[in-house]
């Protein structure tokens, strides 16, 4: 399959994939809560995040606010601490670097360098000893150390977004059970973007009497809801897994529907659909995209098995998070089988579908989205099978909903993979 081609990333332990790069200034980490502490270390600690000042809400490209950041051993042993500070917009869009002033100094801490890190759109605070980047403090047992944390917003911190979230805990799981600190700055979210909706409906056989188990036909279809417009234009990718097997395995190839002509979608540019216009929005009416896929000539498939189709939307531009993902189920076998499957209907990892009336396959077939124009097509409404990141999101199950406004999206380190599924 394309080299774009990602899985849901499974969130894996601290201890075994925190890396840390100091050299060039960022940090990947998995985002889990609490990780195994390394050999030696115990959950001693305990966080507290002191009021800031000057109090009031931030602004952007306006003045730095600072608070102190205390970390208390509660123990008669010594521990190190790893510091880690998440932050969280309240709002559409993930942060860059570029969009959050973040400065630590040592009060009673000895002498510190601090950073932004990021990873799958998620900004994280970091500090560590002056000169040792990846190395923890010490922490005496009963002592505590802190720190001096300055923050501030610049002026391409997102439009959509409001408050800023912080939560300060340990990467390598020194801070006790209950033990870390949450601070919520206030900032006034200026812009609304709309939330998406995405999914799959209509899964039938072919019309070409290609057989069941090797082709299939559906609708793809997208509405916005809420106010606001998206303000960059949306790209879709067609990504696969195959259960018992590698999506290499199925070799499935992918058409889409223009004119009435079904037209072969590209490996090289990732098996990309057509983007959705810049300023869609609840007025735009819903989109429908038809599309065939078939089992390909290089299929290495020996028995029937579930193909699951994923359809994630993200920014067409510079942008490789994916927001909100469609995704269909169905059967698929070796072109030397006897009998064929029944096909499974679409649906979601958490939402099943709704009773909502669908137009028949034969109507979905004649109204689609032209590559060049982006032409809107508007129908029945089907049934809703997913409108954001599957569950496996963790801390990102507030961005599945929504984008980037105002035109152009952030990069982001780390690819979302998925997990294979039982």
């Amino acid at each position: 399959m394309s080299a774009r081609t990602a899985t849901r990333r499974t969130l894996r332990s601290a201890a075994a994939t925190a890396v840390v790069a100091g050299v060039a200034g960022t940090v990947l980490m998995p985002l889990s809560a609490y990780a195994a502490p390394a050999e030696g270390n115990h959950h001693a600690l305990k966080i507290t995040m002191g009021a800031p000042v000057p109090s009031g809400p931030l602004t952007r490209g306006g003045a730095t606010e600072t608070f102190e950041l205390t970390a208390t051993n509660t123990t008669d042993k010594p521990s190190s601490f790893h510091p880690w500070i998440l932050g969280t917009p309240t709002g559409a869009k993930p942060l860059e670097k570029a969009d959050v002033i973040f400065k630590v100094e040592g009060v009673t801490a000895p002498a510190t360098d601090s950073f932004i890190g990021q990873q799958d759109g998620e900004w994280q605070g970091m500090f560590h000893p002056a000169g040792k980047s990846g190395e923890g403090f010490e922490i005496p047992a009963g002592a505590k150390l802190t720190w001096k944390v300055t923050i501030g917003l610049t002026k391409s911190y997102p439009s959509i977004d409001g408050d800023f979230a912080l939560r300060a805990t340990s990467y390598q799981g020194e801070v006790a059970q209950g033990g870390d600190a949450t601070l919520v700055f206030k900032a006034e979210q200026t812009v609304k973007t709309p939330t998406l909706e995405t999914w799959f409906d209509q899964i039938n056989p072919c019309q070409d009497k290609t057989p069941e188990y090797q082709c299939r036909e559906m609708d793809l279809r997208y509405r916005a809801t809420g106010e606001g417009e998206f303000g960059t234009a949306l790209a879709t990718y067609l990504e696969n897994q195959v259960k018992g097997g590698t999506p290499e395995d199925a070799d499935l190839r992918y058409q889409l529907q223009v004119d009435g002509q079904w037209k072969d979608l590209s490996q090289k540019d990732g098996y990309r659909l057509p983007d959705i216009a810049k300023g869609f929005g609840k007025a735009s009416g819903e989109r429908k995209v038809h599309l065939r896929v078939k089992v390909g000539p290089q299929a290495k498939l020996t028995k029937e098995t579930t193909a699951i189709l994923y359809a994630p939307v993200r920014p067409a531009d510079d942008n490789t998070f994916a927001f909100a993902t469609a995704e269909a189920r169905f059967q698929i076998a070796p072109a030397t089988a006897t009998t064929s499957p029944s096909p499974t209907p679409s649906k979601s990892a958490t939402t099943q579908p709704s009773t909502s009336p669908s137009p028949s396959s034969s109507s979905s077939a004649t109204a689609v989205a032209a590559a060049n124009t982006n032409t809107k097509a508007t129908g029945a409404s089907g049934s809703l099978a997913n409108t954001g990141a599957g569950s496996n999101t963790g801390l990102y199950s507030g961005l599945a909903a929504v984008l980037v406004a105002l035109g152009g999206g952030a990069a982001w380190l780390g690819a979302r993979r998925r997990a294979t599924r039982a």
